[in-house]
């Protein structure tokens, strides 16, 4: 946002959003700072007034120093949107003596400050004592002047590697001490806190809704392709057979992919040089939504090399080529008639198999590592269209597949209705952040000034 000047005829209260201003004058109540307008009460402090800033230690080398019982956080343990360290190596006490380690206390704020993986601006904060690798920076809030809550959120919202060159770029722990964060009064600050802090929780409840259904989901799949649509109560009367993909109702059938598929063919667009089409690629299914978010325009005289195969509403597209096998989606009526990438196996049903159970089938986990075992290459290993259609697959009645695939849609309207829900709340928590961070929007707290 910009930092300008801003204008405005009043001090805004808490819970109104700060008038715009003109590009020559303040709101009234605000002074101007390197972090731009600000509330006069508020200021720009330099964190080494808040906190003791330090980077963490040495990486114990040698398998002799783990399996202890001390925690020993790492850049990968960070998660991108998280807020509390979850994961963590452990160490021996020998290795906290061996490589002279500093023990953090609850409460540290820690963040990449070398390597490529500073770009991500994560930020966390540790949910127990832990020790640090060195290419953390640890930030200990000082209680009598900040409150701990508030600065993680503030350095949430100040990102430090922008300007940072291409290579191996690091934050020297002199450039991070002088770096200005919005300092509030203590009152404010937890305020601001309180507001920033429910929202993520709200998004971290909803995250953990989006893994347990997806747990959910991948335990129905095995029962689902196993017993049938049939109660988990009643799964012991169903007769089984044994095949070579393991148990099935004894009156399924195991089928080669291929017999139950239409042929499909391959155009060249090129030859239609007038003729604009949609053009999806494996970069244009989303591999845990298992969905087309995205595709290309182009003319025909501009198609790709690899625009080659022609989709229709209700195709199963899946991909061949390493690390893409669980790119796999339906097409949407909206790219019926279009192209598609020859990166992909297209999967057309014949009458006896229903296209929403044939997409459900081949996303099942085993048959997806069932076709991932004929990889070949090694600097471009795929399996061909040939691979996916000669491996078998159970085949249920239709009346049966259609309702696995019912049921499986439905859990996966819910895993999608959550997933909104996430999205929605990260876009708030974004919006809110930059809003209270910058005060264009105040929030009510003991001790507020009231118009």
């Amino acid at each position: 946002m910009s930092r300008g000047r801003r204008t405005s005829a009043s001090v805004t209260p808490p819970g109104k959003p700060v008038p715009p201003a003109s590009s020559t004058e303040l709101p009234e109540g605000f002074k101007m700072t390197e972090l731009g307008p600000l509330p006069e009460e508020w200021e720009a402090a330099q964190l080494h007034l808040l906190g003791q800033i330090c980077a963490g230690g040495p990486a114990p080398q040698g398998s002799q120093y783990f399996g202890g019982t001390h925690p020993f956080v790492r850049v990968q343990h960070l998660e991108e949107e998280g807020y509390e360290v979850q994961r963590w190596d452990l160490i021996t006490d020998e290795a906290v003596r061996r490589y002279r380690l500093r023990l953090f206390p609850a409460g540290t704020i820690v963040f990449p400050k070398s390597g490529a993986s500073i770009r991500l601006e994560k930020r966390a904060v540790l949910a127990r004592a832990s020790y640090l690798v060195s290419h953390l920076c640890a930030i200990v809030p000082n209680n009598d002047v900040v409150d701990g809550d508030f600065l993680f959120f503030a350095l949430r919202s100040i990102p430090l590697a922008a300007e940072k060159a291409e290579g191996y770029p690091t934050l020297s722990l002199t450039e991070i001490r002088q770096r200005c964060v919005p300092l509030p009064p203590m009152c404010e600050q937890r305020a601001i806190a309180h507001v920033l802090r429910t929202v993520q929780r709200a998004k971290e409840a909803t995250e953990r809704v989006v893994g347990a259904l997806k747990e959910l989901k991948k335990s129905l799949m095995q029962h689902l392709f196993t017993y049938g649509p049939v109660p988990v109560t009643e799964r012991e009367r169903v007769p089984l057979q044994e095949t070579e993909i393991g148990p099935l109702p004894a009156h399924w059938r195991v089928v080669r992919l291929g017999e139950v598929l239409e042929k499909t063919k391959q155009i060249d667009p090129r030859k239609k040089p007038e003729w604009f089409f949609k053009y999806v690629d494996v970069s244009s299914v989303d591999n845990e939504l298992l969905r087309i978010t995205s595709y290309q325009n182009f003319a025909g005289k501009e198609a790709p090399s690899r625009a080659r195969k022609q989709i229709d509403a209700g195709d199963v597209l899946f991909a061949t080529v390493r690390p893409y096998l669980k790119r796999i989606a339906i097409v949407p009526p909206e790219l019926d008639g279009h192209i598609c990438s020859t990166a992909f196996c297209v999967l057309r049903a014949k009458n006896e198999i229903d296209a929403c159970y044939l997409f459900f089938a081949v996303s099942h986990e085993p048959f997806v590592q069932r076709v991932a075992e004929h990889q070949r290459g090694s600097s471009y290993p795929a399996v061909t269209d040939q691979d996916v259609l000669r491996e078998v697959a159970p085949l249920p009645q239709l009346d049966e597949q259609r309702e696995i695939a019912r049921m499986l849609q439905a859990v996966d309207a819910k895993i999608a209705a959550e997933q909104a829900r996430r999205a929605a709340l990260e876009e708030l928590f974004k919006t809110l952040l930059h809003l209270l961070m910058t005060a264009k929007l105040r929030v009510p707290y003991e001790g507020a000034r009231h118009a």
